[in-house]
């Protein structure tokens, strides 16, 4: 992969480089830095999104990624939600042994697409989990971050009392799976100056495991979605086995192609007056292409705050991976506008953006499902992790990793890296 300046790929590709920093700025394509403080990008990744851009005719399906040979690894997952993570683990090839989620809701929904898997509805911290003891590989969660009462005063596990971390980590005490993986939002790096996540780190490592982390980027890891999550590794320290992330591609997949051919679904819809502000917004704008009189109305109190608070009144675009989806797309501040229609995204547009099948249902209100889907894991996303996970376990046994080539099972209608010494990503599957 050729390394060029910002000017360099600018005469190359006969593109100003204002235009490659924008996409640079809107995470469309990976950069680097250089020891002289220079952008360094990948040309043939800038080659191949400015074809992407300029020929709309390049529409294919979205793909979900699938393994059609099934492991015998065996995953426990707590705070499942509705699916996300599970699914694109099964995807994988790993086997799903029990979730543990206590929100009805989704509860409903994970047990009406996949009525084989046991679900316990039930509050973490009344689980048992000795049982399964010795008979699991992989422990996974998304766990909220939350503070810890005794941050700072070296009490390791004892630091995480009360908080969901605790209870993921009692899990982990009680299976001792030879793998542990949790997901978590990007502000977990910075969450109390960085002391939560030392915790948790130290808590994993008295317990008996190494850990490695990497903030993964969802958009080049075949999500339409710009979506950047945290996760943390950690592996048995008795197995020594090595720790394997997702390893990032030289493209992004558009809005448009996520869309393609999406089938009709219930969706929130705006008010006249937010209807009318909505329809004055071009595609790919926000509150700025409005004018001065109608961002104060709009905006109000926000309008004098500091920062660029483009998520207020914004309208997607077609060519582009569609901003982080929330639990709800018609917010004030996180507007997720469907890039040619005045309405936000419907149900199964998100969905799409989610990489989650058209055939998974969800349960519950509107809003119940709206919040399911944005709390969700992309399941293209878990796919890849759990590709890696296969490859780390099957490397322990052998000398050299196998992995299979993963299949395009069927369309929907049918770099800020940051690593612990040592860490690698996955190679890759083909």
């Amino acid at each position: 992969m050729a390394k060029v300046t910002i000017n360099q790929a600018s005469q190359f590709l006969g593109i100003a480089s204002s235009t490659i920093l924008t996409w640079e700025k809107k995470k469309l394509v990976k950069s680097d830095v250089s020891a002289n403080n220079l952008y360094l990008f990948d040309l043939e990744e800038l080659r191949q999104f400015h074809l992407q851009i300029q020929d709309r005719s390049i529409l294919e399906d979205l793909i979900i990624l699938k393994n059609n040979q099934p492991t015998d690894f065996k995953v426990i997952e707590l705070f499942a939600g509705c699916g996300g993570m599970a699914l694109g683990l099964e995807n994988a090839g790993l086997q799903t042994k029990l979730l543990v989620e206590n929100n009805q809701n989704c509860v409903n929904t994970l047990q009406i697409n996949r009525p084989n898997w046991k679900v316990l509805a039930e509050n973490i911290s009344q689980v048992d989990f000795r049982e399964y003891q010795g008979n699991i590989d992989i422990v996974a969660g998304g766990f909220p971050c939350q503070a810890f009462s005794y941050a700072g005063h070296g009490r390791g596990f004892a630091d995480t009392r009360g908080t969901l971390f605790f209870e993921f980590a009692r899990c982990l005490q009680e299976v001792q799976p030879k793998i542990a993986i949790a997901e978590n939002v990007r502000g977990l790096l910075s969450h109390q100056k960085g002391k939560t996540l030392s915790i948790m780190l130290e808590t994993l490592y008295q317990l008996g495991y190494n850990t490695s982390y990497k903030l993964l980027r969802a958009q080049f890891l075949d999500v339409p979605q710009k979506r950047e999550r945290v996760f943390i590794i950690a592996t048995r320290q008795d197995l020594e086995i090595k720790p394997l992330f997702p390893q990032e591609k030289n493209y992004t997949i558009s809005l448009r192609t996520a869309l393609n051919n999406c089938p009709p679904s219930p969706g929130v819809e705006y008010n006249q007056r937010k209807r009318e502000i909505m329809s004055m917004v071009p595609q790919g704008g926000n509150w700025r292409d409005l004018s001065l009189e109608i961002q104060k109305d709009y905006m109000k109190g926000s309008f004098d705050q500091g920062g660029g608070r483009t998520g207020f009144a914004k309208r997607l675009a077609w060519n582009e991976p569609c901003l982080t989806v929330t639990c709800s797309p018609a917010q004030t501040q996180t507007e997720r506008c469907h890039p040619e229609e005045t309405r936000p995204l419907q149900i199964r547009e998100y969905a799409r953006v989610q990489t989650f099948p058209d055939d998974w249902q969800f349960t519950g209100c509107l809003t119940a499902q709206y919040q399911q889907i944005g709390n969700a894991v992309p399941v293209n996303l878990a796919y890849h992790l759990g590709r890696c996970l296969i490859n780390m376990l099957k490397a322990k046994s052998t000398t050299k990793s196998t992995l299979e080539s993963p299949k395009k099972s069927s369309s929907f209608s049918n770099n800020q890296q940051l690593l612990i010494p040592g860490l690698t990503t996955c190679p890759p599957y083909n």
